[in-house]
């Protein structure tokens, strides 16, 4: 047996290591990944403190990780997009290939879909694998090779900036736009770094935490940044941006407040996104929504080409070396920590410390 050391969640507040049999090619277009790099997600954090997420619900142990990157160690025998050694990012979600939401180009939607390290409620059914692991298994479609010049570590960041380049496409950002982003954690940065990949000449990042804002601005993704907690209402907002009305809100945040203000400061015609989750109904100005016809999107995780788009925006960022590159994704690792010490790192994300994203080695 290969033996395969992984972090498991056992139930709210109970991680441990655990050791289970490594995963093995038993189809043709499979492939083994040793996992290298893996960050933490709040979702991560939110089922490790409270055991679920809306209607998933941690009822069984469950290997943790989905944002990861790594080496492929073996290939099954129809597999051509990647070989043995290549560095690759996980894309953690696969769907049913049956499913209408698959075969109509909207397998994030699948309501079969296995996503790592998220509870399956089926009784009798393991929960999906997570990536906080030394090896995972993988369909080759569902991998993305990483370019010599993009290191593991801003390969394990793809999965999180995927989640702004699925937004940004949702709102049609195109060179022009101007965006405003709620939000400055590491989705929200990682929001604003794709709307300015996208083309948009402008973006202001929205957060009640002054550190936070300044690292939008140090890592190149923010224009214009304005503290919502102490900077008055939206038109002192508005101000701050130039007295420019956005023409795209990436509402990162969930927060009832952030909501209402992003459908105020929008231009007419404007597209709002919702990215963050709430946790409950939230009250919402429909009146100013209609009359200012605006567009609103849902976005949930990614979709088709979105793990790539994103791989592609850190290709061409760092294409001419890290000094030259315009927006500092590595800025944004702020906590690295061995495989050893893996529950540290959850416990340190959890107590609120400040980390921005937490990266967590694979086993040796």
């Amino acid at each position: 047996m290969v033996a395969n050391p992984s972090l498991v969640l056992n139930k709210i507040d109970d991680i441990s290591f655990e050791t289970y049999e490594a995963p093995e090619i038993t189809e043709s277009n499979e492939v083994i990944v040793e996992v290298k790099k893996t960050g933490i997600c709040g979702s991560d954090i939110h089922y490790y403190a409270h055991g679920k997420i809306g209607h998933f619900v941690l009822t069984k142990p469950m290997v943790l990780g989905h944002e990861s990157s790594g080496i492929v160690t073996q290939i099954g025998s129809k597999v051509t997009s990647v070989k043995v050694g290549d560095k690759v990012a996980i894309e953690p979600g696969i769907p049913s290939r049956l499913s209408d939401a698959y075969k109509s180009g909207h397998y994030n939607l699948c309501p079969h879909m296995c996503f790592a390290a998220t509870p399956n409620s089926t009784d009798g059914e393991p929960n999906p694998p997570g990536t906080l692991c030394k090896y995972f298994k993988s369909p080759e479609d569902f991998l993305v090779k990483l370019p010599d010049h993009v290191s593991l570590e801003l390969g394990a960041m793809v999965e999180p900036l995927t989640v702004g380049v699925h937004a940004s496409k949702l709102g049609s950002i195109r060179f022009g736009d101007k965006v405003a982003v709620f939000g400055a954690g590491p989705v929200g940065l990682l929001a604003a770094a794709a709307a300015k990949s996208f083309g948009a000449v402008a973006v202001i990042v929205i957060d009640i935490f002054d550190n936070k804002l300044q690292m939008a601005k140090d890592i190149g993704v923010a224009t214009h940044t304005f503290n919502s907690k102490t900077g008055g209402d939206y038109k002192n907002l508005l101000k701050a941006f130039d007295d420019n009305e956005p023409t795209v809100v990436l509402e990162c945040t969930g927060a009832e407040p952030c909501i209402n203000t992003g459908v105020h400061i929008l231009a007419q015609g404007g597209r709002f996104v919702q990215v963050g989750n709430a946790p409950g109904p939230v009250k919402f100005p429909i009146t100013e929504f209609a009359t200012k016809e605006l567009t609103l999107f849902g976005s949930f995780r990614y979709g088709f080409n979105d793990y790539k788009t994103a791989v592609g925006i850190l290709d061409t960022n760092y294409k001419n070396g890290k000094d030259k590159a315009p927006i500092d994704f590595e800025a944004l690792i702020t906590h690295r920590f061995s495989f050893n010490d893996a529950i540290k790192a959850y416990d340190l994300v959890r107590a609120g410390s400040g980390a921005v994203k937490c990266i967590i080695d694979g086993p040796e």
